[in-house]
C-alpha cells in the first residue's frame, strides 16, 4: 500500500470495505457488495442517484425487485445500516456530478380498495412524496406520470401525493443524508389479500412499470440539473448484466443446441417421394421419411424449466428469456408430435394462422403476375441452370469476403444428400442439397439471403456476449425471413418467379391449415396458379412436412412488416445485431443505448451494391411487394 493510500485510510471515517467501494466509484469501476440478511450495494457505473429499499425483515417483496432492477441500488435490512453507506457513496457521487438524488421504494402494508363498490376492479394506490427542492419535485412528477401507463392491466394506478412528515422512513432518509429524495409507496396488488398468494403475471408487470417510472424520475432529475445528456430515460438502465444472466443464457442455449428444429421436420427422401407421387398420378400423398429424433424431449423440457430467471435484476432481459423459454417449449412439443395430428396445431401456435389480409395480398400478387406465367413456371432452362457445386463455389467466395472483414465469420459449408433441393442455414453451417438446381442469375441473391442475413446475424449475435442473440429471440423468424427476402431485392435479384413463389407459400399454407390434403394443394398450385409440377411439389412438401408446418407464411408476412418499418422511418442496423423480431426493435435500441449490445461486427455486403442506396430510399418512400420487381 502506498504512503498516500495508507495515510488516507488512517484518516478516513469509513471502514476498509466501504473505503474500497469509494475507490472503485472514483475509478469508474462497478461495485457489487453483499452484506448479511440479503443486503447488497450494486453500482453498475457512477450515476448521480441511488435507488434505496429498506427491507425491514420482509421477504419476496416486489419493491425489492423494482430496486434491484436499477443500475445503482442499495438494499438493506434497516435504515441505520443504510445511512452510513448512502452518505459515503452520495458524497463521492455528488462531488463528481454536482448533484445526487435518492429514490426510496417501498410497498404499502395493504391493498386498500378505494372504491369497493365499483363495477370493475378498483384502482390501486401509489403514494409519492419528494423533498422541496425543484429537481426532486420534477422527478416526482415524472414518476407519477410514468406510473400511469397501460401495461399495468386489471387495476389502474391512483397516484396520491403525501407529506414527508407522514412517512418516518422517508423523513429519516431525508434528514439523515440531506440529499434530494423522492419516495414511492405502492399497494401490493400482486398479492391475494386473504391468502397472501402471488399473481405472478401481475407482479411482473408491476415491477416493470414502477421500474420504468423510476427511470423517468431519474431522467427528469438529471435533466432539471443539466447533469447528463440523454436521448431516452432507458439509457440510465444497466450497462452490464449479472452472472445469473450468463448462467441462464448458457443453460437456455444448451437446450436449444440439443436439436435442430428444421432438420428434424424436413424429409430425407424428397426425390423418392416425388417419384412416388408421380407414379400415383398425383392423387395420393407421398410418404415422407425423417431423421430419428436425437433429443429426449421430456428431459430437455425439465432442463428448460429448471433455468432460473429470478435473479436477473433486469426486467427487459427477464422477459426476453421467458419468451425464449416458452418458444423452445413449443418447438420441443412440435417435434415430439411429428407425423401426428397434433403437429399442425402446435405449428399453428408457433407461427400463427394466415391472416385474411395476408392471404388477400398473396392472391393479389399471384393474380397480377399471371401474365408472366407460360405454363412452365420454374421449368429448367439447362443453359442457365447451376448445380450444387457451382452454388457451393459461389458460397465459399462470399463467406471468404465476409471473413476478410471480420475474422469471427467462421461459417462452414456442407453438401447434403438428405435435403430437398435448395439451401438451409443451421447455426453456423450453410447446408446445400446435392439435388440443388437453380437459375444461375439467382445465385447471388439467394446467397445474400442465406449468408448475408441468416449467417451474418448468427455471427453478429455471437459477438454480443449472450448466446440468445445468435440463436434468436422468440419470434425472430418472421422478421429474419423478411430481411432475407428484402436482401434479394437489395442485391438486384428479386424476380417475378421468386415473388410468386413467396406469395404461393402463403396461399398454400392457408389451404393446408384449412385441412386440404396434399394432392389438392399441389393441384391448386399447378392448375390454378401455373406452377411447374416439380416446383409445386417442393412447395407442398415444405408445407406438409412433419404433419403440416405453417412456417412458409412468415416470408411474405415478415417482408410486409419490414416494408412498413422502413416506410415509418425505421433503421436497419438493430436488425443486424442478432436474430430479433419486429417486436424487439425498441428493446434492441434500449439495450444498445445502455451499452449491453455492441454495434454489428459486420454489415451485409448487399448494402454496398451500386444501387443499394437508391433501392433503400425507394423502400423508405413506400413500396409494396410488387414494386420490388419493377423498382
Amino acid at each position: 500500500m502506498s504512503n498516500v493510500r495508507r495515510k488516507h485510510r488512517e484518516t478516513a471515517p469509513y471502514p476498509d470495505w466501504l473505503d474500497d467501494i469509494l475507490d472503485c466509484i472514483r475509478a469508474d469501476k462497478s461495485v457489487r457488495k453483499d452484506f448479511v440478511h440479503g443486503s447488497r450495494l450494486h453500482i453498475d457505473r457512477p450515476l448521480p442517484f441511488l435507488c434505496v429499499h429498506i427491507s425491514k425483515g420482509r421477504e419476496n417483496l416486489a419493491a425489492r425487485d423494482v430496486s434491484a432492477a436499477h443500475a445503482s441500488y442499495l438494499i438493506v435490512d434497516d435504515i441505520d445500516e443504510a445511512l452510513p453507506i448512502i452518505n459515503a457513496v452520495g458524497k463521492v457521487l455528488r462531488e463528481r456530478f454536482g448533484v445526487f438524488m435518492l429514490l426510496d421504494i417501498d410497498e404499502l402494508e395493504h391493498d386498500t380498495l378505494i372504491t369497493a363498490d365499483a363495477p370493475y376492479l378498483p384502482p390501486f394506490e401509489i403514494r409519492l412524496l419528494s423533498t422541496d427542492d425543484a429537481a426532486a419535485e420534477q422527478a416526482a412528477t415524472a414518476l407519477a406520470e410514468g406510473a400511469d401507463i397501460e401495461q399495468v392491466k386489471f387495476r389502474t394506478p391512483y397516484v396520491k401525493s403525501f407529506e414527508l412528515a407522514a412517512d418516518p422512513q422517508a423523513m429519516a432518509l431525508a434528514q439523515g443524508t440531506g440529499f434530494p429524495l423522492v419516495a414511492v409507496r405502492f399497494a401490493p396488488i400482486y398479492r391475494q389479500p386473504e391468502s397472501g398468494h402471488i399473481y405472478p403475471d401481475l407482479r411482473e408487470r408491476l415491477v416493470a412499470n414502477i421500474f420504468d417510472a423510476g427511470l423517468k424520475a431519474f431522467s427528469a432529475f438529471v435533466g432539471a440539473t443539466q447533469t447528463l445528456k440523454l436521448t431516452t430515460h432507458r439509457a440510465l438502465g444497466r450497462k452490464a448484466f449479472v452472472d445469473a444472466v450468463s448462467r441462464a443464457d448458457r443453460s437456455i442455449d444448451e437446450v436449444a443446441s440439443t436439436f435442430d428444429f428444421l432438420l428434424a421436420v424436413t424429409p430425407i427422401n424428397a426425390d423418392a417421394a416425388w417419384q412416388e407421387f408421380k407414379a400415383n398420378k398425383f392423387k395420393r400423398a407421398p410418404q415422407f421419411l425423417y431423421r430419428p429424433l436425437s433429443v429426449q424431449v421430456e428431459a430437455e423440457k425439465r432442463k428448460l424449466f429448471s433455468v432460473a430467471f429470478d435473479r436477473f435484476e433486469d426486467p427487459v432481459l427477464y422477459h426476453l428469456y421467458r419468451e425464449k423459454q416458452q418458444e423452445l417449449d413449443l418447438q420441443l412439443s412440435l417435434i415430439s408430435a411429428r407425423e401426428t395430428g397434433r403437429f399442425v396445431e402446435f405449428s399453428r401456435a408457433l407461427y400463427g394462422p394466415v391472416e385474411p389480409s395476408l392471404h388477400r395480398i398473396a392472391l393479389d400478387i399471384l393474380l397480377k403476375t399471371e401474365k408472366f406465367v407460360h405454363g412452365d413456371e420454374g421449368g429448367d432452362d439447362e443453359a442457365g441452370i447451376a448445380g450444387c457445386f457451382e452454388v457451393e463455389t459461389a458460397a465459399r467466395d462470399m463467406i471468404e469476403q465476409y471473413r476478410q472483414q471480420y475474422t469471427g465469420f467462421t461459417a462452414e459449408i456442407e453438401l447434403r444428400d438428405d435435403l430437398p433441393s435448395g439451401l438451409l442455414v443451421s447455426g453456423e453451417r450453410l447446408l446445400i442439397s446435392r439435388h440443388t438446381r437453380m437459375d444461375r442469375s439467382r445465385i447471388h441473391a439467394l446467397l445474400s439471403h442465406e449468408i448475408g442475413v441468416h449467417l451474418l446475424t448468427y455471427f453478429n449475435g455471437s459477438a454480443q456476449g449472450l448466446r440468445l442473440f445468435r440463436s434468436g429471440l422468440a419470434g425472430y423468424e418472421g422478421m429474419q425471413e423478411g430481411l432475407a427476402v428484402f436482401s434479394e431485392y437489395m442485391a438486384g435479384g428479386m424476380t417475378v418467379g421468386r415473388l410468386r413463389l413467396i406469395a404461393a407459400r402463403v396461399v398454400a399454407c392457408a389451404a393446408m391449415l384449412n385441412g386440404k390434403p396434399f394432392p389438392e394443394t399441389y393441384g391448386m398450385l399447378v392448375h390454378e396458379h401455373g406452377f411447374a409440377p416439380s416446383v409445386a411439389f417442393n412447395l407442398s412438401l415444405r408445407l406438409y412436412r412433419g404433419g403440416g408446418l405453417a412456417k412458409d407464411a412468415i416470408y411474405l408476412r415478415g417482408l410486409l412488416e419490414l416494408l412498413d418499418h422502413l416506410k415509418a422511418g425505421g433503421a436497419l442496423d438493430p436488425f443486424w445485431m442478432g436474430k430479433i423480431s419486429a417486436a424487439h426493435f425498441k428493446v434492441m435500441l434500449e439495450l444498445s443505448l445502455r451499452g449491453l449490445l455492441k454495434a454489428p461486427a459486420i454489415r451485409p455486403a448487399f448494402l454496398t451494391h451500386p444501387q443499394a442506396q437508391a433501392r433503400l430510399d425507394k423502400a423508405r418512400a413506400g413500396l409494396n411487394p410488387l414494386d420490388l420487381i419493377t423498382s
